[in-house]
């Protein structure tokens, strides 16, 4: 039986694997950002680029599948009251940003798979490759990978509030927020 304190079992487990998850496909996303396609040829080699691009990508069609789980878990779970109550304007800061990180992780694997689609790119999964979403649109897929990007900075923008209110919590205020999503 789950603590009453704290979110159901399942949802932290998917909590902690969309995080891991998400670190790799950042890390990946602003290592392709910062090199570009020729930067990354010249810097790491054919091989390794493409490798970084499935990799990528892979971590996208993740995040998507696993992000949709979590809405299905936030929905059948009860989300546990905060003991003791937040201060108002922390409600609304925590509640904003775990909505804004919700919308923004549906919707940047999406972005990311039509504007690989609309730029006529391999959509993949692993080895396999995935259906485009949209047919082939050069100056589409340049808008939506413009997107793209400025939504890979926004999710860093929030996650890095996350992280902080999350320390916030757990090392100035002590007041157990920290185990609502503890695995253990």
């Amino acid at each position: 039986m789950d603590d009453p304190d704290r979110y159901a079992y399942p949802h932290r487990v998917l909590h902690w694997l969309v995080a891991l998850v998400l670190l790799f496909s950042l890390a990946s996303g602003l290592t392709l950002g910062f090199l570009g396609f020729e930067g990354a040829v010249e810097r790491l080699g054919d091989s390794w680029t493409n490798l970084l691009y499935t990799a990528h990508k892979t971590f996208g069609v993740l995040i998507l599948g696993l992000m949709i789980a979590r809405v299905i878990t936030r929905l059948l779970f009860v989300v546990p009251l905060h003991e003791p109550p937040l201060h108002p304007f922390q409600r609304i800061l925590s509640t904003s940003v775990h909505h804004l990180l919700y919308l923004a992780l549906l919707a940047m694997p999406v972005l990311g798979w039509t504007a690989t689609a609309s730029g006529d790119f391999p959509v993949q999964f692993l080895h396999w490759n995935l259906p485009g979403l949209i047919g082939e649109n050069e100056a589409l897929s340049e808008q939506l990978f413009r997107w793209h990007g400025r939504l890979g900075w926004t999710i860093l923008g929030l996650v890095l509030l996350h992280i902080a209110g999350a320390l916030f919590h757990w090392l100035i205020k002590r007041d157990g927020v920290m185990k609502r999503m503890s695995l253990f």
